[in-house]
């Protein structure tokens, strides 16, 4: 379990393709830190560390990950947003994010707002993905408040220290995110779902 309260960036340095599985090896500012087995967040997708070497590491993203995220479209040199899995006594800065993203979204639209900026997400409804005005969801991981949500798309306002610290520099209008939208939200919309249906 993931908090959306990005550690860090970390930087493709190889992608290797072994049958339908892409394994990437990132360097990272923290990479003497982990261990063979742990759990990472990148740009929201949660993802075992299989190999350490010096200030690499080594995780491998198996086809359906390819699929319903943005890592299939990496490539070397490339910036993802990092998090390392919870700690039980941790405090939850930012909302209950569970590495499992979703789907993408594309950006539509990039607004300058008085030194911070409004970014525009459009995505194809499914299932029960969907956002809730001040609600919460995480783009690439990282844990944001919801503007002007509508059904297929949402904005979400980034402050300076975010634009700076996270990938959301490198986004551009095109550009393919990764979406987790909240799990309390979800759990709600299947439920009234349920609750609504004919008896």
């Amino acid at each position: 379990m993931f908090s959306g309260i990005v550690e860090g960036i970390a930087r493709v340095v190889s992608i290797r393709d072994e049958q339908q599985n892409k394994h990437f090896t990132f360097q990272s500012d923290f990479a003497d830190e982990l261990r063979i087995d742990q759990s990472i967040a990148h740009n929201g997708v949660c993802l075992t560390v299989v190999e350490i070497a010096g200030d690499t590491y080594t995780v491998t993203a198996m086809h359906e990950t390819l699929l319903k995220s943005n890592l299939g479209l990496l490539q070397v040199g490339d910036e993802v947003n990092v998090e390392r899995s919870m700690k039980p006594d941790a405090l939850l800065d930012g909302h209950i994010v569970q590495g499992h993203v979703d789907q993408t979204a594309r950006c539509t639209a990039i607004e300058e707002a008085g030194g911070s900026w409004y970014f525009t997400f459009v995505y194809e409804p499914q299932g029960d993905n969907t956002t809730v005005e001040k609600g919460s969801v995480a783009v690439n991981g990282v844990s944001l408040t919801v503007v002007n949500s509508r059904e297929g798309s949402f904005q979400v306002a980034i402050i300076p220290y975010t634009y700076e610290h996270t990938n959301f520099h490198a986004i551009r209008v095109g550009t393919i995110v990764n979406i987790e939208f909240d799990i309390v939200g979800k759990y709600i919309a299947r439920l009234m779902k349920n609750y609504l249906q004919p008896r």
